[in-house]
């Protein structure tokens, strides 16, 4: 069996999360970067991920996967570009891989990596936990834990604690500009009438309608606030409908690069979100972020932020326009140097 050992040189993480997910694994990708400040820490994550991996400033060097092409191509094509990575792998000689997340196909690439040490996520029904074969192996995944101490719990065999669980991403200067100059230039001065928006979700059943989305968009330009409605890759088909639906003066911001995307968020004085993965981006960047997320939605996977307001109701297609633009305006007549309560 492999034990931890202190001279580690070349050591694989496989982050295979969502993007949310991912952002929430920045402390534990940190704490092992310390823990073995000697080491090179290799990341194979998602091809959107990998950007917010790049900018925590974790990792020596990432390896993107392009999931989305990986579960949309032909099998044959997948498995094609799952055995080049596995070759790829192979070749850089890790001697240690850590699987956070632990998927039946990340575990399998662990195992033939050729690395030495395997230490994988123990997640009842979802990993092949036997191909690892690190001792003492990590606590099968406790659901109730918030996610952020369940990595910690992956790194414990590594005689790694949880440590500072706070995430803080700081856009480039260059993006900053970008998105200044090239994207709202003068149509939002200073911002300070900006609300942002950001309707899509992975899942159909985290989101507000957009319908509801248009009718806080409208309450928000008749006060002379602007509504920034942001556009994944993923909600593209909405753009349409946003520009027909929404007030005239709102600005549609689509086709950013996660930077980009960061950048454009930190000059937001509100954002407001399905739960997904640009509120955790919002709030790594200090925005004040209002959540609309149904009652038994489970909270492990919600940052822990002062500047996180949840607003819940049975199913989130109950909560009232007029509580989330009550909620906006409560935030914007704050001062900067307090904090608004949650909104209930």
């Amino acid at each position: 069996m492999a034990h931890a050992d202190p001279n580690f040189h070349n050591i694989l993480v496989i982050d295979f999360g969502q993007l949310g997910d991912v952002v929430l694994s920045l402390p534990a990708l940190t704490a092992l970067k310390r823990k073995f400040p000697d080491a090179k820490i290799t990341v194979v994550a998602g091809k959107i991920p990998a950007e917010v991996i790049k900018l925590g400033g974790v990792a020596d060097e990432i390896m993107p996967v392009d999931k989305v092409r990986l579960r949309k191509s032909s099998k044959i094509w997948s498995i094609w570009q799952i055995l080049r990575l596995v070759k790829e792998v192979r070749v850089r000689k890790f001697d240690l891989i850590v699987d956070l997340h632990s998927l039946y196909e990340t575990n399998l690439l662990a195992f033939l990596s050729g690395a030495k040490h395997r230490l994988l996520s123990n997640r009842e029904k979802r990993s092949l936990d036997f191909l690892g074969n690190f001792e003492p192996k990590p606590p099968l995944e406790d659901k109730a834990m918030h996610i952020i101490d369940r990595y910690f719990d992956v790194l414990k065999p590594l005689g790694i604690e949880a440590a500072e669980k706070n995430i803080t991403l700081s856009p480039s200067l260059a993006d900053l500009e970008y998105v200044d100059l090239e994207r709202f230039g003068d149509v939002v001065p200073g911002f300070q009438n900006a609300v942002g928006l950001f309707p899509g979700a992975g899942n159909p059943s985290r989101c507000w309608s957009l319908k509801k989305f248009a009718e806080l968009a409208d309450k928000l330009s008749k006060n002379d606030l602007r509504p920034v409605v942001f556009l994944g890759p993923e909600e593209a088909g909405l753009k349409n409908t946003i520009g027909s639906d929404f007030p005239p003066d709102t600005i549609i911001c689509d086709k950013l690069t996660i930077s980009q995307f960061i950048a454009a968020l930190s000059r937001m004085p509100v954002f407001v979100a399905n739960d997904t993965g640009p509120l955790h981006l919002s709030l790594a960047v200090g925005v004040p972020t209002i959540v609309l997320l149904y009652e038994s939605a489970p909270k492990t996977f919600m940052p822990s932020s002062e500047k996180l307001f949840l607003i819940q109701n049975k199913q989130i297609e109950d909560i009232r326009v007029e509580e989330v633009y009550q909620a906006v305006l409560k935030i914007l007549k704050v001062d900067s140097g307090s904090v608004p309560r949650e909104t209930n």
